[in-house]
């Protein structure tokens, strides 16, 4: 059996082609993922997910010979791993990155009342937030001071203290949901 070396490891097309592919995949996915699916990702972060997509198609993409060399691939997924990286470092490093970058908690409940226009903003239903709170023994708008959607899609909650439910603002503890 005689391998081709060349057209295992050498580049069928541009690197440059390459790198301009997977920015534009890489953006165009991380705006659908931060500004449409905020509530259905759960614990882990966006561009986690978004990363482990990508890689796991390009990867896939140059072992099947989807492209034409296994290099094509390696400068994709490089090119992928890179943008997640300089995100994740640049949201360390400055705040305002991180505002862009990575949504704000979003208050759904504040003193008992429910946060409708919130709600209707992330297609979160009143049945699915009383789910969500009952999970953690809490039975009653009442009883909740805030909820907040948290930037990973969970639910945070501070509940009220028995003597701020009948007026009192009193402090909450913090109740993850």
């Amino acid at each position: 059996m005689n391998m081709n070396w060349q057209e295992i490891i050498g580049l069928s097309m541009s690197p440059w082609e390459l790198v301009v592919r997977g920015t534009l995949m890489y953006w165009f996915l991380f705006l659908i993922f931060r500004f449409l699916l905020r509530r259905d990702v759960g614990s882990v972060a966006i561009a986690d997910i978004l990363l482990l997509v990508l890689i796991a198609d390009a990867s896939q993409n140059a072992m099947a010979g989807e492209y034409k060399t296994v290099s094509d691939g390696m400068v994709l997924v490089g090119t992928i791993v890179g943008w997640n990286l300089a995100l994740d470092w640049l949201s360390f490093r400055f705040a305002a990155v991180r505002k862009i970058v990575e949504p704000r908690p979003l208050l759904l409940v504040d003193r008992g009342r429910l946060q409708r226009h919130n709600m209707r903003r992330e297609f979160l239903t009143r049945e699915e937030l009383m789910s969500k709170l009952r999970e953690n023994g809490i039975e009653n708008l009442a009883e909740v001071k805030k909820a907040y959607l948290e930037t990973d899609g969970e639910l945070s909650v501070i509940e009220m203290q028995p003597s701020s439910r009948k007026g009192d603002q009193g402090t909450g503890k913090p109740k993850a949901v």
